[in-house]
């Protein structure tokens, strides 16, 4: 790599640095834009004087760049500032006008998409707009896609600072929905059509085809994302800079073979990729991606790697003016390491392992490899796991992923020629079905995720290790460095030791990482509820959270095999999402009312007895008594989150604890005032993550001293809300959050005390 190629990276890393720094602070914004062009200026002067142009030309541009980006923030910051003002607390009611900025994401409780705010009413009086927001759905919406215009109502709160997005909006209703129009509307028809065609195909591989042809991914089930995630391979099924490359390459292949000039195929290649963002919705994550393309193509052009970075990094600081707020977006993050990887890690290693190795198997490994050091530090900010087959399973699912895209792209423009799109669906259904296959068969394997440090330690520690195993390849044979390989190894043998002994602590010794005296327990299982209770053996489970691999290791490390009890409080799949984990291993499971199609759910646990619960209920815990307090047989409200099944149990080394599911603060009063509460309570697990619709006489009457709230972190519903933390810490409740302390163990064997992970004993009282 030539010192020329690193003379932009000033200019990214000021305009990264720049933007991050406005986003956190708005109001220096115009502060920090003027200090930048105060030094570009001083920069400027001293270019036509110094013989060390190159360098001072380096800096001039970033500083420019830092200004450019500081100076973009601080012009929307006024905007921002007066829609982030709205008095949104006690979950005030609004309504407003959206227009939908990109695709409809499925989630564990629902959807979420992203959009412009147009109008916003709260009361009677109008709010200024203008923004981008965040929509949450507690159901994935019909007929809605990127263009669509929105009137809706809802709750709202304030993003946290550096998101996107001002607003986070709850929607409560939509009250009309105009479809998107032009040529939104024809590239939403031939998604829809695509995806229709697709999912009449047999198997896993069809649910991949339109992820991996136009980065649409609602057909991908919940087994086979999670396969695909445990494998490191969802890059394939995003919309990436390596579909953008196929697509480019295509129209420039074509040019070839047309005979066209360069120049001439260049601008073929980007017709195509301007048709193919238009196809995929020109949302943020798909420009940076086509960005990220234009790089490659430029580097590939060019034919220097050297060029190829400077070029990366002139595309970095562009994108970062132009929008700031990727400062912040992981996606964006990942995409720059995995560029960059591959045009400075990738040919150096793919070289020292030809050494040893066939140079096409050399540089077949490189690339994923590169990829994975480079982003594996990023990845375990949001998961603290490696993916143990990562490299290998994108070794062999590679070759398969051009021909699926080339050919899912080809159907989906087919859509005028039916018998044409179903035999190029069919054709892509082959190599897609290859990559399903390997993801199912990799996230299968013996420890296919290995746990890792979380937070900054953990992101230092796989630098730290990727820097190793880099320096171990790279390293050139020669007598003076001898020493320096031995040592490298001798530190690449201590790094596997530690993920052996990382893996055996989350799955054979799970149980000594948590105190062995423990009678209630809150799993960490992210924006969900996943409760156990243990007395004398026996077991009774409240909920599942909504992931398998979360709920799956809690119970590992509490030492769950049997479960008496399951209780399943209602079906909304933050706290189902993961009931299969509960297969074989349940007596007796008590659920909530149900809806249609709810009875997969109970049918995937598969227990000996399955008994809708009703207020009355009781049942023996080994020396504790529980008894169900909610629902009533003649309950007025809907399925759902008012008709939470809401437990009593103590007895024992119990502490006397109510666990109040999802009621809002209606069905809470009702709870209050039917006769079925014995206060007062020592410990209460509060209603739905600590939302803001709660019944504060419920808890004044419940008198409980400790309080458990299973929330996620950096939730996009604001839990918990501040006026219920608020009302709490009135009530003198000590509090013990998931989102904070980790995995929480209560224990009344010698007064109430607790465990948390973060932060280990205390007394709950």
């Amino acid at each position: 790599m030539t010192r020329a190629g690193w003379r932009l990276a000033p200019a990214a890393a000021a305009a990264w640095g720049s933007a991050a720094w406005c986003l956190l602070s708005p109001d220096a914004s115009w502060r920090i834009a003027g200090g930048s062009l105060l030094l570009a200026t001083v920069l400027g002067v001293l270019l036509v004087r110094t013989e060390r142009r190159r360098l001072v030309f380096a800096l001039l541009v970033a500083a420019i760049a830092a200004a450019c980006a500081a100076t973009v923030v601080a012009l929307a910051a006024p905007g921002r500032a007066a829609v982030a003002d709205t008095p949104l607390s006690g979950g005030r009611a609004l309504s407003a006008e959206v227009v939908v900025t990109g695709k409809v994401d499925p989630t564990a409780t629902g959807a979420r998409a992203d959009a412009q705010l147009a109008a916003l009413r709260i009361g009677d009086t109008d709010r200024a707009a203008g923004v981008p927001v965040t929509l949450l759905f507690d159901h994935v919406p019909e007929g809605i896609d990127m263009g669509s215009l929105l009137a809706l109502t809802g709750t709202a709160f304030v993003a946290d600072p550096g998101e996107r997005a001002v607003l986070v909006v709850r929607v409560a209703s939509i009250e009309t929905s105009t479809p998107p129009a032009g040529v939104l509307a024809v590239v939403a028809w031939l998604r829809e059509r695509f995806v229709a065609a697709a999912t009449e195909l047999p198997g896993a591989g069809a649910e991949l085809i339109p992820g991996l042809a136009v980065g649409d991914t609602r057909a991908v089930g919940a087994d086979l994302d999670q396969a695909m995630r445990t494998a490191s391979l969802t890059h394939l099924v995003a919309v990436s800079g390596a579909n953008c490359a196929l697509v480019v390459g295509a129209g420039y292949l074509l040019g070839s073979a047309l005979a066209l000039r360069r120049g001439i195929r260049v601008l073929l290649g980007t017709v195509f990729l301007t048709g193919f963002v238009v196809l995929v919705t020109p949302e943020p994550s798909v420009m940076r991606a086509a960005a990220m393309a234009v790089v490659a193509m430029i580097a590939l052009l060019i034919g220097r790697a050297g060029a190829g970075l400077a070029v990366l990094s002139l595309a970095v600081a562009m994108l970062l003016v132009l929008d700031p707020w990727l400062a912040f977006e992981l996606g964006f993050a990942l995409s720059v390491a995995a560029t960059a990887a591959l045009l400075v890690l990738a040919p150096p290693m793919a070289r020292a392992m030809g050494r040893w190795m066939p140079r096409p198997v050399a540089l077949a490994l490189a690339v994923p490899l590169a990829a994975q050091l480079a982003c594996g530090p990023l990845i375990v900010l949001v998961s603290p796991q490696l993916a143990t087959y990562g490299v290998l399973a994108n070794l062999v699912a590679a070759p398969a992923a051009p021909a699926a895209t080339v050919l899912g792209l080809l159907a989906c423009l087919a859509v005028a020629a039916p018998w044409l799109q179903a035999a190029l669906t069919w054709a892509a259904w082959v190599p897609a079905s290859w990559i399903a296959t390997t993801a199912q068969v990799a996230a299968g394997l013996p420890a296919a995720l290995l746990p890792w440090w979380d937070g900054i330690p953990g992101v230092a520690a796989l630098a730290a290790a990727g820097a190793v195993v880099v320096l171990a390849i790279v390293l050139p044979r020669r007598r003076g460095t001898r020493l320096m390989r031995l040592g490298i190894r001798g530190l690449v043998v201590l790094l596997a030791g530690a993920a052996v002994g990382a893996g055996a602590l989350a799955t054979v010794a799970a149980p000594l990482t948590v105190a062995s005296r423990w009678s209630v327990a809150a799993c960490d299982v992210g924006q969900g509820d996943a409760l156990v209770v243990r007395s004398a053996g026996h077991v009774m489970t409240i909920d599942t959270g909504p992931d398998d691999d979360a709920y799956a290791e809690c119970l590992n490390r509490l030492g769950v095999v049997r479960i008496d009890v399951a209780v399943l409080t209602h079906f909304d799949s933050d706290h189902v999402g993961a009931a299969a984990v509960l297969a074989g291993r349940v007596e007796m499971l008590l659920h909530g009312p149900m809806e249609a199609g709810d009875d997969r759910v109970l049918a995937s646990v598969g227990a000996a007895g399955v008994v809708e619960a009703a207020a009355g209920m009781t049942g023996v815990l080994g020396d504790a008594v529980w008894r169900v307090v909610w629902p009533r047989a003649d309950d007025v409200f809907a399925p759902g989150n008012d008709s939470s099944v809401v437990v009593e149990i103590e007895g024992g080394s119990v502490p006397r604890t109510i666990l109040l599911g999802d009621l809002g603060a209606a069905s809470q009063a009702a709870l209050r005032t039917s006769g079925m509460l014995r206060p007062p309570y020592q410990v209460v697990k509060v209603a739905h993550h600590g939302s803001a619709d709660q019944d504060p006489g419920l808890y004044a009457v419940l008198g409980a001293t400790a309080g458990v709230i299973s929330v996620g972190v950096d939730n996009d519903y604001g839990h918990p809300r501040a006026e219920t933390l608020e009302l709490l810490a009135r009530l003198g409740v000590a509090l013990a959050r998931t989102d904070q302390d980790g995995l929480v163990l209560l224990d009344a064997t010698d007064g109430l005390t607790w465990w948390r992970e973060r932060s280990r004993v205390g007394t709950a009282r």
